[in-house]
């Protein structure tokens, strides 16, 4: 299928990387009908989609509060404008009006061109949720790009990134394919770096049975956010906690939660249950992943085969209730530079780990300073639900989608040294964060939540 004229879009996956992932891709002649087909069964099984497509007054509270639309003045890019790519095919072909006067009504017949914009602008959209959150009928546009992406996914239009990043975990449990004995040999490295940095012994347990904790730490952990897996490293140990690490799940994300809801987000579902259940652990937590834990804490009940018996947390609300409980000994002067936080969206407008990561922050950090706005209200990182690719005219796009993320952060004033640290305690906000800071010179660190936790335990 031919690009959009003008269209910015992500580099796709082919039909050979699809099969690999249960998708055999639409011929481009029956698209369009498919298409319709799939909208019909979608129209029928959520409530919350047909909600959206028929309650929008166009009120335009969305514009200003979308980083998308503020970096890139794309109309397109206003959240109900970007629904109404939909909206205008739904109301031809589901509505009486639309049936019976067409464009005079804003329908629109659907076509080829029409599916390319939804590639476009579906995948220029983080899924932040910030548009429902000020939103004054409560209108969830992010319901309309998820099930765009599913439809776009079940024609065999899906980024190489989301797909090949679905295959890597459907493999081997995580996102970079990464085996048992490279996750191994990854631990036995970093216990060696925890020593000669901190001095202190840390055994990373690798499908240790009848662990009480089984942790899942991002895969992005083992390569690129080393000091997050050693914090948790570190403080599982300062706890005397018997935990592992599932060498079949080693992957907090969930990337069939952001284009493939029915079978790659099923699937790693029930790889996560079986490890639980094989290791005969007492109890899951989750690491540094915002749409990973969302996935995790919302959907995995309604997509398990089983009960599900093992209480799952987040290593924030563990970390936070034990400095609750007076129970860790934390010295914030040991991280005394300058340091602002990154909501990640998933966190607190959909899971509520406001309020501890706060508490997490106030104790490990002397110079805390907050963005504006912050928490429930924050700005997405502009890299969200896996808009993290490298092709040139994307990777520009990215940037462009976090200009308001980094106009918080240089506000803070934490870089003005060049020595601040921004916390990102997400995989993905990292990742997009890494080259944002770069690209608009903010002079600041990127480090986890859990990093700097690590490094503020008191061992003596």
């Amino acid at each position: 299928m031919p690009m959009y004229k003008g269209m910015v879009q992500p580099v796709r996956a082919t039909p050979d990387e699809l099969r690999k992932i249960h998708i055999e891709p639409v011929p481009d002649e029956d698209k369009p009908q498919k298409a319709l087909e799939f909208l019909e069964q979608i129209r029928k099984n959520f409530r919350s989609f047909v909600i959206a497509m028929e309650s929008c007054t166009k009120c335009g509270q969305c514009a200003e509060n979308c980083h998308t639309y503020l970096g890139t003045r794309d109309p397109n890019n206003i959240p109900t404008n970007r629904a109404e790519l939909i909206r205008k095919i739904y109301k031809r072909y589901f509505t009486l009006e639309g049936r019976w006067f067409g464009k005079l009504v804003g329908a629109e017949d659907i076509s080829l061109d029409v599916i390319e914009q939804w590639y476009s602008y579906f995948y220029q959209c983080s899924q932040c949720r910030r548009c429902a959150h000020v939103c004054p009928f409560g209108i969830d546009t992010c319901e309309v790009t998820f099930i765009g992406r599913q439809l776009l996914h079940w024609l065999g239009i899906t980024p190489k990134l989301h797909a090949n990043t679905g295959g890597g975990m459907e493999k081997t449990g995580n996102h970079m394919s990464l085996p048992k004995p490279g996750i191994v040999d990854t631990l036995e490295f970093m216990s060696e770096e925890i020593m000669d940095i901190f001095d202190v012994e840390v055994e990373f347990p690798v499908d240790k049975p009848n662990s009480d904790i089984m942790y899942i730490p991002s895969s992005a952990d083992f390569m690129l956010n080393e000091y997050t897996l050693m914090g948790a490293g570190l403080f599982f140990t300062y706890i005397g906690a018997n935990w592992t690490i599932p060498s079949t799940v080693t992957e907090a994300g969930n990337f069939g939660f952001l284009f493939d809801q029915y079978h790659t987000q099923r699937h790693n579902v029930m790889r996560l249950l079986n490890a639980a259940h094989e290791l005969g652990v007492k109890k899951i937590v989750w690491g540094e992943c915002g749409h990973g834990w969302r996935a995790a804490k919302m959907y995995i009940p309604s997509m398990a085969d089983r009960p599900v018996r093992w209480p799952i947390t987040h290593i924030h609300d563990e970390v936070a209730e034990l400095i609750r409980k007076n129970e860790l000994k934390l010295d914030p002067t040991r991280n005394d530079k300058p340091v602002t936080l990154h909501d990640p969206c998933n966190y607190v407008r959909a899971c509520g780990l406001n309020e501890n990561m706060r508490v997490i922050m106030h104790a490990c950090v002397s110079d805390f300073r907050e963005m504006t706005p912050h928490g429930m209200d924050n700005f997405c990182c502009g890299g969200g639900s896996g808009i993290l690719f490298d092709d040139p005219e994307m990777y520009q796009r990215r940037i462009q989608l976090s200009q308001k993320k980094a106009d918080q952060v240089r506000t803070t004033g934490v870089g003005k040294n060049g020595d601040g640290i921004l916390c990102a305690p997400c995989s993905i906000c990292k990742a997009q964060l890494y080259p944002m800071v770069k690209e608009h010179e903010l002079g600041v660190e990127v480090k986890g939540l859990i990093d700097l936790v690590g490094k503020a335990l008191v061992w003596r």
